[in-house]
C-alpha cells in the first residue's frame, strides 16, 4: 500500500509527476471533473484547519468523488487503539487524508489502513504544503534549474517538507532557522540535507534574501498553542527571539524576490503587512495550489493502488537538475 506521510516517501520522478499533474489539472480542471468518480476520502482531523479542510474537499468533490469529515475527538479514534479504527473506516472510503497531532499515530494509521493514507498536516511533517510551495515557485519560474528558495523562521514541519522537496529536485533551499520546533526535529534528514549540497544553514537573513528568488516564511508559534494561555511563556520567548527575522522591507534590504507563507497569517510578527499584499506576494497562489496538487496526489495515490492511469506530461522533468 503507498501513502504519503512525508515527502520522503516520493522518488523524484514521483514529485515531478504530482507537481506536473497539479498544474496540468489547474490549466484543465474540466477533463479531470470525473477522475474520480464515487471514490470517498474520509477527512480525519485532531487539529483544526482552513486550507487543508476545505482544498480537500473541494478537490474530490471536483473531481466527481465525495468526501467525508470526521473529528478524531468526536470519533472512537479519541477512545480505541487506532488499529482497530484503522481497519474499519478504510473499508469505507478509499482514500484517507489525516490531520493528527504526532507523526507516531499516522504512522499507526497507515500501517492498518486498507486504502492509501495522506499525512494532511503533523508536528513532523506537512507534505501536501510543500506540494503546493514547490508548484508554486515552477508556476512562477518557469523552472527549477538555478532556483534559489530562502525559509525563514521556526524550523518546524513545513521546514522539514520544504528540505526534503528540495533535496529531491535539486533546488537550493537557504534556512533561517534560529529556534527549533523540537519535536519536528528529524536528524536523517537534516544530515542527508547538508550531504546532499542543496540545503545551508544561514545566520543572516538579508545575507539569505540577496542569493534567493523566493523567501518563505511561517507562523512562529504552533497554530494550536497560539491563543492557548498555558503556552504563553514559550510564545512569548518566541516572539522575542524571532523578531530580528521579520520579513520585512528592512530585512529585505533593497532585494525584491516573491513573498511566500503558508497561512494561517499573523501581520506585524513573521511577517510585515504591506509585504502581504505587494506585487511581488504569491501568497494566494500558494494557498490555491494546495487544492489543484492535491487534486494530482489523490489521482496518484489511486492510480499507484488501484490503476487508475493519470495522464503522461511532459516539460518538468527536464527542467530539472
Amino acid at each position: 500500500m503507498n501513502h504519503l506521510l512525508s515527502l520522503k516517501d516520493l522518488s523524484p520522478d514521483g514529485l515531478k509527476s504530482i507537481i506536473r499533474m497539479g498544474i496540468e489539472i489547474k490549466k484543465n480542471p474540466e477533463k479531470y471533473a470525473h477522475a474520480c468518480e464515487r471514490k470517498g476520502l474520509l477527512m480525519l482531523f485532531q487539529k483544526t484547519s482552513t486550507r487543508t479542510s476545505l482544498s480537500f474537499q473541494s478537490g474530490i468533490n471536483q473531481l466527481g468523488g465525495y468526501a467525508v469529515q470526521m473529528d478524531w475527538d468526536a470519533s472512537n479514534f479519541s477512545i480505541s487503539p487506532i488499529q482497530y479504527e484503522a481497519r474499519y473506516v478504510s473499508r469505507n472510503c478509499d482514500v484517507i487524508m489525516a490531520r493528527l497531532k504526532n507523526h507516531s499515530d499516522l504512522l499507526e494509521l497507515a500501517k492498518y489502513s486498507q486504502v492509501p493514507v495522506i499525512n494532511g498536516c503533523c508536528d513532523k511533517y506537512h507534505p501536501c504544503q510543500a506540494l503546493a510551495d514547490l508548484m508554486t515557485v515552477y508556476e512562477t519560474a518557469g523552472t527549477f534549474s538555478e532556483i534559489t528558495i530562502t525559509y525563514v523562521g521556526i524550523h518546524n514541519n513545513v521546514a522539514n517538507s520544504l528540505i526534503a522537496g528540495c533535496i529531491s529536485l535539486g533546488v537550493q533551499l537557504l534556512l533561517v532557522t534560529p529556534v527549533i520546533n523540537a519535536p519536528s526535529w528529524d536528524e536523517e534528514l537534516m544530515d542527508n540535507a547538508i550531504q546532499s549540497g542543496y540545503v545551508e544553514t544561514v545566520n543572516s537573513l538579508s545575507e539569505a534574501v540577496s542569493r534567493s528568488q523566493f523567501v518563505y516564511t511561517d507562523t512562529w508559534v504552533d497554530m494550536e498553542f497560539f491563543q492557548e494561555s498555558h503556552y504563553e511563556d514559550e510564545k512569548n520567548r518566541r516572539l522575542e527571539q524571532m523578531k530580528p527575522f521579520q520579513l520585512n522591507k528592512e530585512n529585505l534590504n533593497g532585494h525584491s524576490p516573491y513573498i511566500m507563507h503558508d497561512m494561517p497569517i499573523h501581520p506585524g510578527y513573521e511577517i510585515e503587512e504591506e509585504l502581504i499584499e505587494s506585487d511581488k506576494s504569491i501568497i494566494y497562489q500558494q494557498a490555491e495550489n494546495r487544492m489543484h496538487v492535491q487534486k494530482a496526489l489523490l489521482l496518484y495515490l489511486l492510480d499507484q493502488n488501484e490503476g487508475l492511469q493519470m495522464p503522461d506530461h511532459t516539460g518538468l522533468a527536464n527542467q530539472t537538475r
